[in-house]
């Protein structure tokens, strides 16, 4: 069964604990490559050609009015042949109740017909919110199995958690 990891991570200052602090590696970035290594899958970050702003509190507000506004935002590379997948593990983090308008780009992009698709997100306390449903609305030719929502300052330390859920 060949696998892919496909994650949108954002790096540089996040909420993390209550506090604005500067990540070098996005918390998403981290859990995906715990479940590649796990998996043996293959990597593909999802990047938008906008760049979001480096300030957080301006990061949430583009994200907000990007999704009151429906946005599909362009991806800054080609979406790899998904044929070639059995599973998806697809992760993001939770903003403002759902992914990023780019994972709904990289989602309504590709044909997810007979695939299993495994959401997984970093929070800081919404959990996976609303992202499976609106996952399984964007695939509805996909299985889309139960998430797994990972606290973003925790990170680090969930390799049992990611473990147990991948197994």
């Amino acid at each position: 069964m060949k696998t892919l990891i496909a994650y949108f991570s954002r790096k540089g200052n996040n909420y993390v604990g209550g506090s604005i602090v500067n990540l070098p590696v996005g918390n998403t970035e981290v859990a995906a490559k715990k479940i590649a290594a796990l998996t043996g899958g293959d990597l593909f970050e999802i990047k938008t050609v906008h760049s979001y702003s480096e300030d957080y509190t301006a990061c949430t507000e583009e994200a907000q009015q990007e999704l009151q506004a429906k946005a599909r935002p362009e991806l800054a590379s080609d979406i790899p042949d998904i044929s070639a997948y059995d599973v998806v593990y697809l992760g993001y983090p939770n903003w403002w109740g759902t992914a990023p308008m780019g994972v709904f780009t990289f989602l309504e992009n590709a044909d997810f017909y007979g695939k299993t698709i495994k959401p997984f997100c970093t929070h800081e306390g919404s959990g996976m919110g609303r992202s499976e449903t609106d996952i399984k609305k964007a695939c509805p030719s996909a299985k889309v199995d139960k998430g797994l929502a990972i606290r973003g300052g925790g990170v680090s330390r969930a390799d049992k958690d990611i473990e147990s859920w991948v197994r």
